[in-house]
């Protein structure tokens, strides 16, 4: 997937939206942050989620991360891939490893979020 066709969060969760649904993963740079998976929790089918509130957790041998819902909504699907394989989370972040779709009650909240030119600068004052 093209980075450049994607909004993105502070949190670090990319959004691609079609017809009303935002499908929700997380970033290159947070995957790459991530090392020994250990499990992961999604929410709900059905669940109302607003923007900033966590709605998952990622966790590592290391330390555990909330998920954030970038967007607000109904979660209309989860990618249970990943429970049978956390691996896709970080080897395909972008692709298969995207983590829940949500209908979107407010398309207005997609201003609020990053275009890939200002995330990756967003990344580089994280990273220094």
């Amino acid at each position: 997937m093209d980075p450049s066709q994607l909004k993105f969060a502070k949190t670090h969760e990319w959004v691609q939206v079609a017809e009303g649904v935002a499908t929700v993963g997380i970033s290159q740079f947070a995957a790459g942050q991530l090392s020994d998976l250990s499990y992961i929790e999604l929410p709900e089918v059905g669940r109302q989620v607003s923007a900033g509130e966590d709605c998952g957790v990622i966790e590592t041998v290391k330390a555990a991360s909330d998920l954030y819902a970038p967007v607000s909504g109904e979660v209309v699907a989860v990618n249970s891939a990943l429970e049978d394989d956390y691996d896709l989370l970080t080897s395909d972040p972008l692709g298969k490893g995207w983590v829940i779709r949500v209908r979107m009650s407010d398309p207005g909240e997609l201003d609020a979020l990053m275009d890939s030119n200002a995330y990756q600068a967003h990344c580089d004052s994280e990273a220094h």
